[in-house]
């Protein structure tokens, strides 16, 4: 699953990349090649398959729902959420975090290969369940429509927080953890992190769980959130431990005054 560094520290300093980045037979620009961490071409084919994947999810879902009374739509959804969070993962980060902005800040292949059998999964039980069920008799009290509907919510909300989260984090966000702190690092606690202790993994976390309410997919519902409670307790707990070692009692006291808002993570 899609993991952040740690999200409260914002790099104050506007310093430029050492001439020791570069070597003799590694020019300053030998990273925007192909196959390199910053592909150029890379970075284009993604963000064009991204923007195919996403127009034909949405155009599929809309014209199944107009057209017809078919309760698959729920499939082309999918693809179009994950076709737009993926993007914005990387458009976040080139936009407010440039100088770390890669190939891999999409996250496509991230956490390989549970993260593709889980959506895979996901897919698969969507298909099924719309076949077999196609008017949702197995929800309570016959609820198919309003957990739907509170599904869409829960999308919009989770997608929305951690990109936010990503904006406001600017160039202290990064998809990997990071082990030491520099001496311009600083405490942010405003905005929507004075409100949610880790937005970036509440918003996945609802994300999530939001778009298997959509799909009106049961299994995978909970099976999302109690993989996603692990990992997201285990690395809260680990990360935490470094952000005490950074920041001290300012960052107890921070832990204490804003929760997480993930169900049994304090």
């Amino acid at each position: 699953m899609p993991v952040e560094t740690t999200p409260i520290m914002r790099n104050q300093s506007h310093g430029f990349p050492s001439a020791a980045a570069a070597t003799p037979s590694q020019g300053p620009g030998s990273a925007y090649l192909r196959h390199q961490p910053k592909s150029l071409s890379g970075i284009a084919v993604r963000s064009f398959c991204l923007g195919i994947s996403l127009a034909l999810g949405t155009t599929s879902m809309i014209a199944i729902l107009v057209c017809t009374s078919s309760p698959l739509w729920r499939l082309p959804f999918f693809l179009a959420a994950l076709s737009l969070f993926h993007f914005l993962e990387f458009w976040t980060t080139a936009a407010y975090n440039t100088r770390t902005a890669e190939v891999s800040s999409f996250l496509l292949t991230a956490n390989w290969p549970g993260y593709a059998i889980a959506h895979a999964t996901a897919a698969f039980e969507c298909l099924v369940t719309n076949l077999v069920w196609p008017d949702r008799s197995w929800t309570p009290l016959h609820m198919g429509m309003l957990l739907c509907l509170l599904g869409w919510v829960v999308v919009i909300v989770g997608q929305t927080v951690r990109s936010v989260a990503m904006v406001q984090a600017g160039p202290s966000f990064n998809h990997q953890v990071q082990f030491q702190r520099s001496a311009a690092h600083v405490l942010v606690t405003t905005g929507i992190y004075a409100r949610l202790r880790h937005p970036s993994y509440f918003g996945f976390f609802w994300w999530a769980l939001g778009t298997q309410l959509v799909m009106g997919n049961l299994f995978s519902f909970f099976v999302y959130a109690a993989v996603l409670h692990k990992f997201f307790s285990s690395r809260i707990y680990h990360e935490e431990e470094l952000l005490v070692k950074f920041f001290g009692d300012e960052y107890v006291d921070y832990r204490k005054k804003v929760g997480t808002k993930i169900p049994f993570v304090p």
